[in-house]
């Protein structure tokens, strides 16, 4: 089973490319489905999440192309659900990765593109063309704090973004250029991974935002309930009684039963006919009312006239009191 199935109303995700372009397409290729992580992001949670990220794709591109001094625009390719391992495996061993914490909410996200086209960013904002091959370094402290003023306006437009669904104040925490060094989650949580198609001059480079589920699993299921009408909530309420009503003719199977009670296999596979096995119940102890191996009652032994019958008595183990 693909994980694309389970989210099929959204584009599916390429992966990062590197810095050559040589990427690994995720369109159409099948990835096994790991029953130990199941899927949580579901198709309500995907519509709600495309409208906030095509909404911070939007502002991105204003933001950025005001900065920038040149064409720039992001799109929205896709969202999908990953470990953070998993994720991060994707990427190739040298990377820009930003991450920033996420107040009011717990955990961290993470901001990714090609480090050629973060130094080719820094070159556009102090007045050059971009072109170029670009060092595949570490940023200096000067280029750092140029590229930081660019993300703080980013992150800014994300809070904006996610507005509607929760508030959100995205502060810039630190820059790694090594993915691996960048933990923004642990390996095995399950992450929001967007990803975008930007153009800056003449790169085209993947971008991935990276935000933890658990953070925005609350936000985003109060964002999916839907808000109903009076008739609706109506006709919800007498579907609720109708199926309540129903539930109490079902039939169930119950027991009355002695207290269990432990043989050894020696002894139980020695059993012949004629033999006793002492069940160790009292006389006067009350027998267990059970259904699906939950008891519910106590009764003791009775009759009800030419049949057996258990009749219904205080449990004693909550003080006298009779069974809820």
């Amino acid at each position: 089973m693909s994980l694309s199935d389970t989210v099929a109303d959204a584009p599916s995700v390429p992966a990062p490319r590197s810095p050559e372009g040589q990427g690994r397409s995720r369109r159409r290729e099948p990835r096994t489905y790991d029953f130990r992580r199941p899927t949580k992001l579901s198709r309500e949670h995907v519509r709600i999440l495309q409208i906030t990220q095509e909404s911070f794709a939007r502002q991105a591109t204003t933001t950025m192309t005001s900065l920038l001094r040149t064409g720039v625009r992001v799109e929205l390719v896709g969202i999908e659900q990953f470990s953070y391992d998993d994720y991060i495996a994707t990427l190739p061993s040298s990377y820009f990765v930003a991450t920033f914490t996420l107040e009011p909410l717990a955990g961290k996200g993470a901001l990714a593109w090609p480090l050629d086209t973060a130094m080719a960013m820094v070159d556009h904002m102090l007045g050059g063309s971009g072109a170029g091959d670009q060092p595949n370094r570490p940023m200096t402290g000067m280029e750092s704090a140029i590229t930081g003023h660019l993300l703080d306006r980013l992150l800014d437009e994300l809070g904006q973004a996610f507005a509607p669904v929760t508030p959100l104040s995205p502060v810039l925490d630190s820059v790694e250029y090594n993915p691996q060094l960048a933990q923004a989650a642990s390996g095995s949580e399950t992450v929001m991974v967007a990803t975008y198609s930007m153009r800056v001059g003449a790169r085209e480079p993947d971008v991935t935002l990276v935000l933890p589920f658990s953070s925005f699993a609350a936000p985003l299921n109060n964002a999916a309930s839907p808000q109903l009408s009076d008739s609706a909530k109506h006709k919800r309420q007498r579907a609720l009684e109708a199926i309540t009503e129903r539930l109490n003719d079902v039939p169930v199977d119950v027991s009355v039963r002695f207290n269990p009670l432990e043989v050894p296999s020696g002894d139980l596979l020695s059993l012949a006919v004629g033999d006793v096995l002492l069940l160790r119940h009292a006389q006067d102890s009350p027998l267990q009312v059970t259904t699906n191996d939950v008891t519910f009652a106590h009764a003791l032994p009775s009759n009800h006239r030419r049949r057996l019958a258990a009749e219904i008595v205080p449990d004693t183990a909550t003080g006298g009191k009779d069974p809820a």
